[in-house]
This record gives structure tokens, sequence and C-alpha cells, in this order.
């Protein structure tokens, strides 16, 4: 045993101390290995670390103006106590939408550094035009950012108003519309909206006709719905 153990020992150190050349190979594999993990980790941390609200918040832009705003809002305080950070709202959490929205907003920085909104008045003045950015990006990509805390098969209708379960049955279970198109400053105060077309108009299939009731078309078209996503015919 003893033999076997000083045969390890000489072997291990015979590859130690072997020239360079015959270890290249090894040292780069191993290194190679050694040297992602330290990168994916350092990169990842710092990924993380610009995705919270602390950060969001750090330049005085963001603090002074829709921070602010925020904090008036049923997505900072409610009775449940669930709390929607900057993030939560306008990064994606999958981690390539995540790094793909990362790459969109580097332009953000551009402006930091050039001021392109440091003061309230160039930040009033410039408002409509970040809000449709930001409002064409939630309109390209189905909500996600919403979706990823509201799920429309999991609503509840009978807890909601006759009007707004009936357009969700219709429109939004449905791919008609997405929730930004009515869903509007909910969570920041709206810019000036004139010539800015509203979310949500009245169909002209429905342009003066009393809305249905919601307790029976809207509840059978969210059954169906839930239904149809845990691919069964019914509860």
């Amino acid at each position: 045993m003893v033999a076997r153990i000083k045969a390890i020992v000489a072997w291990v150190w015979t590859m130690l101390t072997t020239p360079a050349a015959t270890l290249s190979l090894a040292f780069l594999t191993l290194g190679g290995f050694v040297g992602g993990v330290m990168f994916w980790g350092a990169f990842n941390t710092a990924l993380e670390l610009t995705n919270t609200e602390k950060f969001c918040t750090s330049c005085h832009e963001m603090k002074d103006n829709v921070y602010q705003e925020l904090t008036r809002t049923v997505h900072f305080t409610n009775r449940s106590g669930v709390r929607a950070s900057c993030p939560d709202c306008h990064v994606p959490h999958e981690w390539t939408d995540k790094i793909a929205r990362k790459m969109q907003a580097s332009k953000e920085v551009w402006g930091k550094i050039f001021g392109t909104i440091n003061t309230r008045e160039k930040f009033l003045n410039h408002r409509l035009e970040l809000a449709k950015h930001e409002w064409a990006r939630l309109k390209a990509n189905d909500s996600l950012e919403c979706r990823n805390c509201h799920s429309a098969v999991a609503m509840d209708f009978t807890k909601q108003t006759q009007r707004a379960a009936d357009i969700h049955s219709k429109y939004l279970l449905p791919g008609k519309a997405t929730c930004i198109d009515c869903h509007k400053g909910i969570a920041h105060e709206l810019p000036n909206m004139e010539g800015v077309e509203p979310g949500w108009k009245m169909p002209r299939e429905l342009e003066g006709k009393e809305l249905p009731a919601a307790s029976n078309d809207a509840i059978g078209d969210l059954r169906e719905a839930v239904a149809s996503a845990h691919g069964t015919t019914g509860f």
C-alpha cells in the first residue's frame, strides 16, 4: 500500500516537473475552464447588480422623476405587500431576453453622460418620446414583463368590473390585444397624450350597444382558456 502511494506521488511529481511543452494542452484546457468559470461568475454578478431598483435609482434622472411617481401607485404599496420594482417591469426575466434588453438599454448610458434628461424641464420635454419607446417595446414583446406576474388564464373575472371582464375575455385571451394597449400610465404619470390614440377603443361591432354581461360569456371564455392551457376539456 505504501509502495503504491509512493508510486502515485512520484507520478504526480513527474507530471508537475515535466517541461511545459508536453503539458501545454492540459494547462490550456484547465486554465480555459477556470478562466471561463471566473468570467461567467463576474459577468453574471455584474449583470444582477445592474438589475436592481437601487442601481436604477442611483441616478437622479430616475430617482427624482419616475421613481417618485411609482411610490404613489398600487405597484409600490398595496394590501398584499408584493412590490414591483423597476427591473420587474422594464427588464425581461428570461436570461436571453434580459441580455438583449441590457444591450438595448446601453444607449441610456450615453444619455446620462451627455445630460439628455438631467433636469426636470428636459425630462418633461422628452417624456412623450421616452414613453412611446417603452410602449412600443412592450407592444412588440406582447407585454412580456406584465405577464411575468399577471397571468390571463388565472384571472378571476368575477372580481372584475363587467366592462373589464368582457374586454379581457374577448380581446386579451384570444391575443387581439396586449396589456400595454390599455394599461398605459399604471406606474408612472402619463405625458401629454394629445394626438396619441387610446389603447382600447370600442370595436365597431359593439358601438351603440350595451356590453354583454360578464357573468356568462367572460367566465365561459376563461374556463375554455384555462382548459386549453392545461390540455384538458374542463375542470
